[in-house]
Formats: structure tokens, C-alpha cells, sequence
């Protein structure tokens, strides 16, 4: 079943039940992708309008960002369910042997190193659409200025939620390099996103509160 056809509610009743998906990682990239939403409406406020024609270009170029975004995180809020499906077929492997053992680590492994992989893309996208929110604040439409706090709230929550679900798959993982290199990105490109998105918020609670 894919979610993005069925009704939201359908979704969250899913979310809330006793079963192990739609879990974390797919609700973390949900809430990335409105945040995305918003970068974008903020965006399609400004472009085309008179009143705005100066930035026209930098906020059309922002906008293709945080759509290709929108679009990537909606699809990872499937592919994270499917992925888990790997992860609970490995769990099933039956342990009665050493060798029987043996496979159903193996197939964990691999099986964890798929699992990791949609909330990793979920955590770029995030990171990505934040790095568009400091100009966007700048150049929108000063009407929408509390829907680019909302992209910077919710792109931050999907950050701090995918980083979640990458690093519960990080600690399964026998694999130190890939552990090593990803751990190496998370801190990398987490800490400057998160610093960009608080300010941000900063800001714009700055101004909405004059």
C-alpha cells in the first residue's frame, strides 16, 4: 500500500496502532515534507508577483529546491515502511542452528544497512530545504514570513527525527567504516543545519513579535 494516495487519516491511525509501520523514520520524512510545503508556499507567494520582480530568480531557484525536496521526502515516507518490511523478515530467520544463526545475521546486516538508507535521504532533504529558509526569509513575501518559521520548525523536527532513525540502525551495524563515515556526515552537516534552522526561527519570532 502506498500512503500517499490513501487519506491522512488513514495514515495517522496506522502511525498510532500497536504495529511496527508507518514507524519514526516514515513519520520523520512526512514531517520533512511539510516543512518542504511550506518553503514552497512561502516561495510561490513571492515569484510572479509585481511586487517582488527583483528576486524573482534567487526565490524561483529556492523554490526548485524545496520542491524536489517535497517531492523526495513524500516518496521516502514509503520507502521507509518498505524497507522496515526487510529488517522484519530478518527477525523472523529462524535460530534453531549455528548456521541458521549465522544467515539470519547476515541477512539483519543487510538488511539494517536498507532500513538506514531512507532516513538517511530523509536527513539530506531536510538539511537541504534548510539551507534554503535564511534567504527565503530575506526575499518572500513578508506576509508569509510565519509559514518560513514553520518550514525551519518542521524541517528541523524531520532533521532531528530521520538523524534518530539513522543512528538506531547505526548501532546494529558491524560494519565500522560505513558506521564511522555516516556518524561523520550526521555530525558534519546536522550541527550547521540545526544552528541555520534556530536562527532562523530566531528571527522571524523577532519580527512577528514587534
Amino acid at each position: 500500500m502506498s500512503y500517499r494516495t490513501e487519506p491522512l487519516e488513514a495514515y495517522l491511525e496506522d502511525a498510532a496502532a500497536g504495529r511496527p509501520t508507518p514507524g519514526g523514520g516514515s513519520v520523520s520524512a512526512l514531517a520533512g515534507a511539510l516543512g518542504a510545503a511550506m518553503a514552497c508556499m512561502a516561495a510561490n507567494f513571492t515569484v510572479d508577483k509585481k511586487k517582488y520582480k527583483d528576486v524573482w530568480p534567487q526565490v524561483r531557484e529556492l523554490l526548485d529546491q524545496c520542491e524536489a525536496a517535497r517531492s523526495e521526502l513524500l516518496d521516502l515516507v514509503d520507502e521507509d515502511v518498505a524497507a522496515y518490511a526487510q529488517v522484519s523478515q530478518a527477525l523472523a530467520m529462524p535460530t534453531k542452528t549455528d548456521s541458521d544463526r549465522k544467515a539470519r545475521r547476515a541477512a539483519l546486516e543487510e538488511a539494517v544497512k536498507t532500513a538506514m538508507q531512507p532516513p538517511l535521504r530523509a536527513f539530506r532533504a531536510c538539511c537541504r530545504v534548510i539551507g534554503t529558509l535564511p534567504e527565503l526569509g530575506r526575499h518572500a513575501n513578508p506576509n508569509l514570513i510565519s509559514d518560513v518559521g514553520v518550514a525551519a520548525a518542521l524541517s528541523l523536527g524531520g532533521l532531528e527525527g530521520s538523524q534518530i532513525n539513522v543512528e538506531v540502525n547505526l548501532a546494529f551495524m558491524k560494519d565500522e567504516d560505513l558506521v564511522s563515515r555516516t556518524r561523520l556526515e550526521l555530525e558534519r552537516d546536522g550541527e550547521p543545519a540545526r544552528a541555520a534552522a534556530r536562527k532562523v526561527l530566531d528571527k522571524i519570532y523577532s519580527r512577528i513579535r514587534k
